[in-house]
């Protein structure tokens, strides 16, 4: 899979979108990639202590996909996301101390405590809903947007899906439907080219690219790297306003790389369905700290402001989490709640 990795250096990577923002973007960006993270790094340190009664599906390795994706958001846009949820959240504006209470199924999580990691929802900002059903969530976001379409809403749509997600039928269906109808709304791909422990090339052809794939469907569909916040950013804006302005759907391919485990704590490299080499290099190309080092290089983050941004960021997760491990728990009389039978 080393053929997926980014030739260029940082500087190529990050320097091309650079004139098109200034200061405060730019190092608003980096924070938001850096807290998610240390909100998932902490997530993993504290997971092996058992409190947290969920399965858990880190991003860390994909943060630019998320951040450079909501960047390009309006508050009232909506979110929807598969499995590995919390990147999409964060980046959507989620209520991080919901979200861990979530994990930690107490009564004031942001699902109830019913959905756990992979169900978490805010619609205060947006943040529609996930499915941990492979393309589950991809129809939903898709009638979504017809909804929006019918209703007139000036609203945007948008469903992060995996690379397995694009062998599902009903993406397929989806992506027919909203180019006949023009539906306002973005599929995002993230292609970290695997599914669960099973490689691309054992599911996909040799061939094909999962963008051109999409253009099969008669929508627009582009590739970018997923580790370049500014390219995700900047093919986002273009889809947006597509699907704002009555232009239809478009397909975004971003290939990136989780740096841990398919699901749970840790690097599963060791069972062999990866090499470590793989992921060491695909490590190279941190979106965070790449990103970091081509702001210091320009003089654009001091390393003050990166103590401060750091500092900030560790009390947050500290309240956060003292927030969820001293919430209350669901009772029995809670499992009526949002039940409904004739």
């Amino acid at each position: 899979m080393n053929r997926y990795l980014y030739k260029g250096d940082a500087d190529g990577r990050f320097a091309r979108y650079l004139g098109n923002h200034d200061r405060a973007f730019l190092s608003g960006l980096f924070r938001s990639m850096l807290r998610i993270r240390r909100i998932e790094e902490e997530i993993e340190r504290r997971y092996q202590q058992d409190h947290m009664k969920t399965p858990i599906h880190l991003v860390i390795g994909q943060e630019a996909t998320g951040i450079g994706c909501c960047a390009a958001l309006e508050r009232d846009d909506l979110v929807f996301a598969g499995h590995r949820t919390h990147g999409a959240y964060l980046s959507k504006g989620g209520d991080l101390k919901a979200m861990l209470s979530e994990m930690h199924c107490r009564l004031n999580g942001c699902a109830g405590s019913r959905g756990g990691s992979m169900h978490l929802i805010d619609k205060s900002v947006g943040m529609a809903g996930t499915s941990a059903i492979v393309g589950g969530a991809v129809p939903i976001a898709t009638g979504a947007a017809l909804a929006s379409q019918m209703q007139e809403l000036n609203r945007v749509c948008v469903i992060f899906l995996g690379d397995a997600t694009t062998e599902e039928g009903v993406t397929s269906e989806s992506l027919n439907f909203a180019a006949l109808k023009k539906l306002p709304i973005v599929y995002f791909c993230e292609n970290n080219f695997y599914s669960v422990q099973s490689p691309l090339a054992t599911r996909q052809p040799p061939e094909r690219e999962i963008y051109k794939w999409a253009q099969g469907h008669a929508l627009p569909a582009v590739q970018v790297d997923g580790t370049d916040v500014l390219a995700v950013y900047e093919a986002m804006k273009v889809a947006v306003e597509c699907a704002r302005s009555g232009g239809g759907p478009t397909f975004i391919e971003a290939r990136v790389y989780r740096f841990r485990a398919h699901g749970g704590a840790g690097d599963d490299s060791k069972t062999g369905y990866r090499e470590i080499q793989e992921r060491e290099a695909w490590e190279k190309l941190c979106p965070v700290e790449n990103f970091a080092q081509f702001l210091q290089d320009r003089g654009m983050l001091a390393a003050a402001m990166r103590e401060e941004m750091e500092a900030d960021i560790r009390d947050e997760i500290e309240q956060a989490f003292e927030f969820a491990l001293a919430s209350p728990n669901p009772q029995e009389k809670d499992l009526y709640t949002h039940v409904y039978a004739d």
